[in-house]
């Protein structure tokens, strides 16, 4: 990783410290992307199985997982794993259930009373990739808010398996959400029959997880298709960004760092520290336990593009983090609370130097769905709220037009909106 000392640079060169690896999408996977929309919508299954047969290298007959094959997942995870699966769904649950938003009612004025009132997205897509490794605790983060939310069909996708089966651990996160439909389909493929719909793949009206550069894209163009469905949120590759003080432990703040660089090659990871003792002490231990990762190659890939950072102190690496927005951000300090007021932008916050982020990913009870790329400056992670909307009510009485009415009418004329004035003036005539 490269070391740089941020006060000896000049703005280019702080830009280029913060600059994220190129997402830029090419015309080629555009277009195949685009290629895939319109085959779907034109043929239907008939061309998810070729892009199956294709993508997957498996024939499938049919895409949904039945009963059977739902009931029988339990039995193939081990005993560990489902126990490891129900604990961190009692977390999730907890924390996003205390989360959900509440139906208020105000009356602005004697006789006028307006009301929020939340609803369900009825039917939504989940997708849940399995590339290089399934993730049933992405089936998790996406289940169990959608069903506390309420919303009447969840469909999710997730690719099918060598054998054309779909994986035992992301099926059985899959029943927290009971009624949920399993459809066995990866890739753009995937995202395009829900946003399309199928003879097998209901149309979804929004769309949900993560995924590899089709999978993002296909989501895009989804969004802008006329009569789309909405997306969650702007993806991209993960990053983390750690901001430890002298005080933190050097083992600790390397394992942090690979423990995101190991997501893909497009990650990106930083430091920032106020101790040039722990920045050399970082590198040290990231060398050495690079050297013992199953996926050394994709981690010293991502490294490439990494960057461990001396500033002046630890007030200038909030303000270098809120520059950042990054998806995760550890404060690995001695009294990481007291920062926390300071920080406006972040997907998600590890505070103190027991809360690793693969603690977020798996099971403390927040949502592993973040926005990336710097989106953490305007957008948030999945809640129960992604999966419903809200609807807004008045209802005025007699009295209520009496005493908003004249306002309403006021600013109709000042707009040049004589019918808009006309609507509420009868109504004061008729009310006097």
């Amino acid at each position: 990783m490269k070391r740089i000392d941020w006060n000896a640079l000049g703005e280019d060169g702080r830009a280029a410290v913060l600059r994220r690896p190129a997402q830029a999408v090419s015309e080629t996977l555009r277009a195949g992307v685009h290629a895939i929309f319109e085959a779907v919508a034109a043929r239907g299954d008939d061309a998810l199985r070729d892009f199956t047969a294709k993508f997957d290298g498996v024939t499938l007959a049919g895409f949904g997982v039945g009963a059977d094959e739902s009931e029988a997942a339990a039995v193939r995870v081990p005993t560990e794993v489902q126990a490891a699966i129900l604990e961190a769904a009692v977390r999730i649950e907890a924390f996003h259930r205390a989360g959900i938003a509440q139906p208020y009612e105000v009356e602005t004025a004697p006789g006028l009373a307006c009301q929020r009132v939340q609803r369900a997205i009825r039917r939504v897509g989940l997708y849940v990739p399995a590339g290089s490794a399934p993730l049933p605790s992405t089936a998790l983060m996406l289940c169990i808010p959608a069903r506390l939310a309420g919303c009447a069909e969840i469909i999710l996708c997730t690719p099918p398996r060598a054998d054309g089966s779909a994986d035992p651990a992301v099926l059985l996160a899959a029943r927290q959400a009971p009624g949920v439909r399993v459809f066995k389909l990866g890739g753009a493929q995937a995202i395009a029959a829900m946003a399309l719909g199928t003879a097998s793949v209901p149309r979804c009206d929004k769309l949900f997880g993560p995924g590899n550069a089709w999978v993002d894209e296909a989501k895009r163009q989804a969004a802008l298709r006329p009569g789309g469905p909405a997306i969650d949120m702007p993806a991209g590759p993960s990053e983390v960004l750690v901001i430890a003080d002298a005080g933190a432990n050097p083992a600790f703040v390397a394992a942090d760092l690979l423990s995101q660089a190991e997501h893909g090659p497009d990650s990106q990871v930083l430091l920032l520290t106020d101790s040039a003792a722990l920045l050399e002490a970082v590198a040290a231990e990231v060398d050495a336990q690079l050297a013992r990762l199953p996926r050394v190659d994709i981690a010293r890939r991502a490294l490439e593009a990494s960057r461990l950072v001396l500033v002046r102190d630890i007030g200038q690496a909030i303000a270098i983090s809120d520059a950042y927005a990054p998806e995760h951000l550890i404060l690995a300090l001695r009294e990481p609370r007291a920062w926390l007021g300071r920080i406006h932008d972040a997907g998600s916050i590890f505070l103190g130097d027991w809360t690793p982020e693969a603690l977020g990913d798996y099971c403390s009870g927040s949502n592993h769905v973040l926005p990336t790329g710097g989106a953490a400056r305007a957008w948030s992670g999945l809640s129960v709220a992604s999966f419903q909307k809200a609807i807004t009510v008045q209802e005025a009485t007699r009295a209520g037009i009496v005493n908003a009415g004249p306002c309403a009418a006021t600013l109709a004329h000042a707009e040049g909106l004589q019918a808009h004035a006309r609507a509420v003036e009868l109504r004061l005539e008729q009310a006097a």
